[in-house]
């Protein structure tokens, strides 16, 4: 798995400063990346042949499992999931706890540097919970898709609803602008990736945002129909 690379290249990622540092953090306890690592009681990790494809996580504090075992974040579970269904893949997972669009954007070049098959973009959670300008938004998004795509990355989308607590107005244009993106850009979208874990009470942590174990299981569950796509179409060219 190149394990020491994958590990250089996230603690790289921290280090440049992905989380966008001019505004509050807007989920609490943000602030770091996870790097994965041996943790008591962690789930056993898969097999991955060698030559398997890479696939990176660019994300926020859902990608990195904030307050979990990086092992329990729902990067680790797909893999384990689609290890064990016959299609292994390599896992970077580049989550940052507290990043936005912006940041995300300022890291893509870094991971693409490790020459993905892959690129799961997961991120918006933290603009939206700021209330930051849907057009910026959109546009950070496009470019980080356009810029995957063209190293020669396949990329899935995770479209990301945001609380109503800005007027249900921006919720609706906020969940709207995933749809606008993938379709521009011509990539796949799982929409409402939340769906079933945001907002519900017995699957999010006392800081009631980010979700327990169970949410992130449900969480890859959202997510393994599409990723399973893409991972068959590599095996099919």
């Amino acid at each position: 798995m190149h394990r020491c690379a994958s590990l250089f290249l996230i603690v790289l990622l921290a280090a440049c400063g992905g989380a966008d540092d001019s505004a509050p953090r807007a989920l609490p306890g943000d602030g770091a990346s996870r790097v994965a690592g041996p943790e008591a009681g962690a789930a056993a990790a898969p097999t991955i042949p060698a030559g398997s494809p890479v696939v990176v996580f660019l994300g926020d504090s859902l990608s990195a499992g904030l307050h979990l075992p990086a092992d329990q974040a729902f990067p680790a579970v797909a893999q384990r999931e689609l290890a064990a269904a016959g299609l292994p893949f390599e896992l970077l997972n580049a989550g940052v706890s507290g990043d936005t669009t912006a940041g995300g954007l300022r890291r893509i070049d870094w991971v693409l540097a490790r020459k993905p098959a892959v690129v799961v973009v997961e991120l918006g959670g933290n603009d939206g919970l700021r209330g930051q300008d849907l057009a910026s938004v959109e546009t950070n998004l496009r470019a980080i898709v356009a810029r995957a795509k063209g190293s020669g990355a396949r990329v899935l989308l995770l479209g990301i609803d945001v609380p109503t607590s800005l007027g249900p107005d921006y919720s609706r244009d906020f969940a709207a602008l995933y749809e606008r993106v993938a379709a521009a850009e011509s990539v796949p979208l799982v929409p409402h990736f939340l769906a079933g874990v945001g907002g519900v009470a017995r699957l999010t942590l006392e800081d009631g945002l980010h979700p327990t174990p169970e949410g992130h299981r449900l969480l890859a569950q959202n997510l393994l129909p599409a990723l399973r796509t893409e991972l068959e179409a590599l095996v099919s060219r």
